[in-house]
């Protein structure tokens, strides 16, 4: 983040940038989180409206003039406001070419970039250096902001490795039906060969006999220059049919003895630098064998040896994804064979359901295995409902709806229901996987002239004392609405008619022993006024 401060020792944050007509981002340190229930930010930005202030734990503002502001922060904690400021000033963005926006230099070059003269400004590059000028010697995007305002030009830089270009003995007499790759491949070069072709690589063969042929390869290494390599090749003898066998992979702690033997044979070079007729190989090796037939022409073959990675397979810990994410699983074992628990074969596989996801990697005989629990989970959306006047003596009870698993009210406690028994702001802090939510609302109370009450408790056992759930008054009443919720808070009972009683059934049967939450409105007919309650009733049996 560009800005940051921390006036009155009280709240610090920061801010993202100073350009005009682009979104400016607050954030709170981290270390300033803890503790804080709700939030309400002022940008200093009447002419927007009401997008001038915010609830969000992290702000957000466009500003569309240039100029300074003043950004204004109260934090909650436990209900006690503390307020933060810092001054802001937004500048137009700085219009300037830096040239081409990716340049490619050979390895231990440099060059340098220079941003554009603005007087009396500030200048920050992506490394943090605050110069005019930077010096070009990593392989990055260069950017710069001019007085905390990102110019909209960019260099990306990339280095080319000095290439070695070895295309192997300087000559070879292979024999007759020979077939030789000639390998040049470097990174960032092209390339143009004696023979016209433009390829990183070339193959030569001949089932007849053929005088010494240069083969010229000429790489061009972007950002370094020309680099060449020659090799001579003449055919000779006879045809002599020569094979390592096929390619193998083996477990960890496995060897393999490689046998060139082959009639005729004279000599033998192996890529290892071994000169006899058997090797022993114990780690990967894409290894090649030239083989003497009657001091006369070589023979050649390369034979792939991969081991299975000595670990064990590893999806990662169960975790849990946000809804609307694609989780990707990699199997990441080698050259290796996989089968999921779909039965696809590639080496990744894309979560986008809760569930148990597994896969089986077989490399040659050895086979590992390795299960993960994906749990997707919904953004919260927390609700306390809508501002709410009661009568004195009351209890209001907040439930947490919305609000997942992990959550704060705001005396930091983490009660299934918070009980309200006297005016003041509530709020709900919940967080998940997914983000945060905050929700808030102010409770007040006043006398009443006209009370309705409902037990604590009946006994819905059809024994003729105390079966029915109602309400109990002594004055008219009307728009009369009474709701009740099991512990899951499904509805399982509604009235509007207040002389009507619940009997303890749901779904054509008794409820469960247990306790139950109602929530109950009316209007009193002699002074119009409309009345909230909510509270809980007991079954027993």
């Amino acid at each position: 983040m560009l800005g940051a401060f921390s006036a009155q020792a009280q709240t610090q944050f920061t801010y993202s940038t100073t350009c005009q007509n682009d979104s400016v981002r607050f954030e709170i340190a981290e270390a300033d989180l803890a503790g804080i229930d709700s939030v309400r930010w002022y940008f200093g930005d009447p002419a927007s409206g009401a997008a001038d202030t915010s609830r969000r734990i992290k702000g957000a503002h466009l500003y569309n003039t240039v100029g300074p502001y003043t950004v204004q922060l109260i934090a909650y904690r436990a209900g006690v406001p503390s307020t933060s400021t810092t001054n802001l000033n937004i500048v137009a963005p700085v219009i300037y070419d830096f040239g081409p926006t990716d340049q490619t230099l050979c390895d231990s070059t440099t060059i340098t970039l220079t941003a554009p003269d603005v007087p009396g400004a500030t200048y920050e590059w992506q490394d943090g250096s605050t110069g005019r000028s930077i010096l070009v010697d990593t392989m990055t995007t260069y950017k710069v902001k001019i007085n905390g305002c990102l110019v909209p030009d960019s260099v990306n830089i990339f280095y080319t490795p000095v290439p070695e270009i070895d295309l192997g003995d300087s000559s070879l007499v292979l024999c007759l039906g020979e077939t030789i790759e000639l390998d040049a491949t470097a990174q960032n070069c092209t390339y143009i060969w004696n023979t016209g072709a433009i390829t990183p690589n070339i193959i030569v063969h001949s089932d007849v006999a053929m005088p010494s042929t240069p083969y010229i390869v000429t790489a061009d290494a972007k950002g370094c220059g020309l680099y060449r390599d020659t090799i001579y090749i003449a055919f000779a003898g006879a045809q002599h049919p020569f094979s390592l066998g096929k390619d193998t992979i083996l477990c960890p702690g496995e060897s393999i003895t490689l046998d060139a033997t082959t009639p005729g044979a004279t000599g033998y070079r192996w890529g290892n630098r071994a000169t006899t007729a058997t090797t022993t190989i114990r780690s990967n090796w894409d290894l090649w064998v030239f083989v003497e037939i009657n001091n006369t022409c070589e023979v050649l073959d390369t034979i792939l040896i991969r081991y299975k990675p000595d670990r064990e397979l590893d999806l990662g810990n169960d975790t849990i994804v946000c809804k609307g994410e694609t989780l990707v699983l990699k199997a990441d074992f080698g050259t290796a064979s996989y089968r999921w628990q779909d039965t696809s074969k590639q080496a990744t596989f894309y979560v986008r359901e809760t569930g148990y996801y597994w896969v089986e990697a077989k490399v040659g005989r050895c086979i590992d295995q390795d299960t993960i629990h994906v749990q997707f989970e919904d953004t919260l959306r927390t609700n306390l409902g809508h501002d709410t006047l009661l009568c004195m003596g009351t209890v209001y009870n907040l439930h947490p709806d919305g609000a997942g698993m992990n959550y704060k009210w705001q005396d930091s406690s983490s009660l299934p229901i918070f009980p309200v028994t006297q005016a003041g702001h509530y709020a709900i802090v919940a967080n998940n996987s997914c983000g945060q939510s905050i929700d808030e609302v102010d409770i007040a109370f006043q006398e009443c002239g006209c009370q309705v009450y409902l037990p604590t408790a009946f006994t819905p056992n059809a024994d003729g004392v105390n079966d029915y759930f109602r309400p109990k008054f002594r004055c008219p009443i009307t728009e009369f609405e009474l709701v009740i919720f099991n512990r899951w808070g499904q509805r399982i009972y509604y009235t509007t008619d207040p002389d009507v009683g619940w009997k303890g059934t749901w779904q054509k049967g008794r409820v469960p022993f247990g306790t139950y939450v109602w929530m109950m409105d009316y209007k009193v007919v002699s002074t119009g006024e409309k009345v909230k309650k909510t509270g809980s009733v007991t079954v027993i049996y």
